[in-house]
C-alpha cells in the first residue's frame, strides 16, 4: 500500500485527536497531535514565567525547544527538553492560554515548519486547526470533524473526569468551548475553518469507531488505503 497524508481539522473538543490516533493505527500510520505542539510552547512558556503578551521572549524560548512525539502503546507521549509532559499539558491552565500561544505568527511558522517535516516522507494523519488550508494542504484525505458545542462539552467533560483533571462544571466547559471556537475562527493567522476540498463530518450522533470507520471507508475508495 503507498502512503499517504490524511488532515483532520475541526473545532475543540470534536474528537480529533482520538479519531486520528484510531485511524493511524488501523492503517499502521504515525499520528501527529499538532495541538499537543501548541499545547508544550504554552506549558514551557508558563514554567519561565512569561506572559504570551511578551511575543519576542515566547518566539525565543520556543527557538530554543525541543518538542518530541513519541508513539507507545498507551498512546503519544509529549516531551519538552526530555521532560515527559503528556500530562502537565492538558491542564485547565493551558487549555485557556493555547489559543494566545497559536495566535502567534513566528510560533506557528516554527511548529509548521516542523510539522511539514514530519509529513514529507508520508504515512502521516495529523490533526489541528489548520492542518487542510495551511499545513498540509496536498494532503491526501482531508477531513473536517465537528459536533455541538454541547456535546463537544459533555465529551470533554468526561474525560477531564476521568482523567482526575477536571476543575469546571459542564456549563463552564460549553462556554469556554464557544470561546475557543470564537478565537480560532477569528484570529488572523491561519484562521480555523473547512478547506474547500474537505469532507464534513459531524460526529454528534455517531460513536468513535463510526467516524473512524466512515474515514477508513474514504481511504479505500479515494486512495486504495486500509489492510
Amino acid at each position: 500500500m503507498d502512503k499517504f497524508n490524511i488532515a483532520i481539522d475541526g473545532p475543540a473538543g470534536a474528537g480529533k485527536s482520538t479519531i486520528a490516533r484510531l485511524v493511524a493505527g488501523a492503517l499502521g500510520f504515525v499520528y501527529v497531535d499538532t495541538g499537543a505542539m501548541y499545547r508544550a510552547v504554552t506549558w514551557k512558556v508558563q514554567q519561565e514565567g512569561l506572559s504570551p503578551d511578551q511575543e519576542s521572549d515566547v518566539i525565543a524560548l520556543a527557538n530554543r525547544m525541543c518538542i518530541e512525539l513519541v508513539p507507545t502503546a498507551e498512546g503519544q507521549q509529549v516531551y519538552v527538553d526530555g521532560d515527559d509532559v503528556t500530562k502537565a499539558i492538558r491542564t485547565t491552565a493551558i487549555t485557556d492560554h493555547v489559543s494566545q500561544i497559536a495566535s502567534i505568527g513566528a510560533i506557528r511558522e516554527l511548529l509548521v515548519a516542523m510539522q511539514r517535516q514530519m509529513a514529507a516522507a508520508k504515512g502521516i494523519v495529523m490533526d489541528g486547526r489548520d492542518i487542510g488550508t495551511h499545513v498540509i494542504p496536498d494532503a491526501e484525505i482531508k477531513i473536517f470533524l465537528t459536533a455541538s458545542v454541547s456535546e463537544r462539552a459533555e465529551r470533554r467533560f468526561k474525560e477531564m473526569q476521568s482523567s482526575g483533571t477536571c476543575t469546571m462544571t459542564l456549563n463552564e466547559l460549553e462556554q469556554d468551548i464557544a470561546r475557543r471556537d470564537q478565537l480560532d475562527q477569528n484570529r488572523e493567522i491561519s484562521p480555523l475553518r473547512r478547506a474547500d476540498d474537505a469532507i464534513l463530518m459531524d460526529s454528534t450522533s455517531m460513536t468513535i469507531n463510526e467516524v473512524v470507520d466512515e474515514i477508513l471507508g474514504l481511504c479505500k475508495s479515494k486512495v486504495g488505503g486500509g489492510k
